[in-house]
């Protein structure tokens, strides 16, 4: 217990709060017990050390531990808690829940166990509450914590704070919003660095080694996490690598199942599961038909990558303009909305709103008979009518 307090009190003392994500304002933290799942390296671990350091006492009412540390190799969650509360402990905070074994059952114990303790914790994208040992979803309340926006990328990088810009609002005011905001910033320059590199906030350490960080850490999710969270064997994590590869290469992706099976040698039924894993971590994003109740054995009508700067750190030469403006507006869209694929135009938003994606002069001949379509313009810094500058949809959270 020493041990670990030394710890958390070191990481407490060298955290920034400089900077702090917004949602950090949208989690109602008087919840008993809380979730926050996100992808590696979108700042989880971050955002608890700062809470804490802003909101909570550094004394024995509060712990911080990483469930990856080697102490709970040899230590059960369930004993380290009583021993905890029985010294006055009232805020237990768990990261990396996904790296302890029987993270669900313990924690669903421990939260039965003592009503009078608080639990925060947080795990991977991957993890599925109800799938878990333990259901915690009738106790927990979960959050879902994204990647940099645009906005926030601006707020960190250079230190100008834009107010979020709800859809609505851009769909009917965007000429105005874009007039007030390049008043302040150069958004179009900004937008193609944060395409490459600002979607992570770790690209503040160091730019030039960011795509080497971003491609480990896809490793670690691939060889660590997911053979933590699900029941998939060594073998098939070398297939999961091809299959990326060969989707990285490729997106935007229309996927022919049976082709792709030919080309990786694996099964059908095991591609639509592995792409599923792989949308579940946050390395692609699968887009569906506008159909009620998705299966996890529909096969998608197309894949991008996650985000764009994926592109750049898995396939390069991949990293076309147009790939990566789809993968920026699929990216963040589909983190506040429901999108969907389309037959005609690129996009399908919340049922209702179609969006074409292209570069400043696309005319609007393919959604010119849909009515509530858009374009989203690159390189673009006040639109007009229906057409909307591609960068503020980065806004949105």
């Amino acid at each position: 217990m020493e041990n670990i307090r030394e710890k958390f009190l070191k990481k407490i003392d060298r955290v920034d709060t400089t900077f702090i994500r917004d949602i950090e304002k949208q989690i109602d933290w008087n919840n008993r017990l809380i979730g926050i799942k996100g992808a590696r390296g979108v700042g989880k671990t971050t955002l608890l050390l700062q809470y804490i350091k802003k909101h909570l006492p550094s004394d024995h009412r509060t712990v911080y531990v990483s469930l990856d540390d080697i102490w709970f190799s040899a230590n059960r969650l369930v004993d380290f808690t009583d021993l905890f509360v029985k010294n006055g402990g009232v805020y237990l905070i768990l990261d990396k829940v996904h790296h302890y074994r029987n993270w669900s059952q313990e924690i669903k114990n421990i939260y039965d166990d003592h009503p009078d303790l608080k639990i925060i914790y947080t795990g991977s994208s991957i993890l599925h509450l109800g799938k878990s040992q333990a259901d915690l979803s009738r106790r927990a309340v979960i959050y879902e914590m994204y990647g940099l926006s645009f906005r926030e990328y601006i707020k960190l990088n250079n230190k100008e704070d834009f107010d979020i810009v709800k859809l609505n609002n851009i769909l009917t005011d965007h000429v105005q919003i874009s007039r007030d905001i390049i008043r302040r910033i150069k958004p179009v320059q900004l937008f193609n660095d944060y395409l490459k590199v600002g979607y992570f906030p770790y690209f503040m350490e160091n730019r030039d080694s960011y795509h080497i960080k971003l491609s480990q850490s896809i490793n670690l999710v691939l060889e660590v996490d997911l053979p933590y969270t699900e029941d998939i064997s060594f073998p098939s994590i070398d297939k999961l690598k091809k299959l990326l590869y060969v989707l990285a290469t490729s997106v935007p992706f229309k996927p022919n199942i049976l082709k792709l099976s030919e080309k990786t040698g694996i099964s059908r039924n095991t591609i639509i599961q592995f792409l599923n894993y792989l949308a579940d971590a946050k390395i692609i994003n699968l887009l569906h038909s506008d159909t009620m109740g998705i299966s996890q054995l529909q096969k998608p009508e197309k894949i991008y990558l996650h985000h764009p700067n994926l592109l750049y750190a898995l396939a390069p030469e991949n990293a076309n303009t147009g790939s990566v403006r789809e993968s920026f507006f699929n990216n963040q869209l589909s983190n506040v909305h429901k999108l969907n694929y389309t037959e005609k135009g690129d996009f399908l938003v919340n049922g209702q709103y179609t969006f074409e994606i292209g570069e400043k002069n696309k005319n609007k001949k393919q959604i010119a008979d849909i009515p509530d379509s858009f374009i989203a313009l690159d390189n673009t810094e006040i639109g007009y009518q229906n057409r909307i500058p591609l960068w503020l949809f980065g806004f949105m959270y």
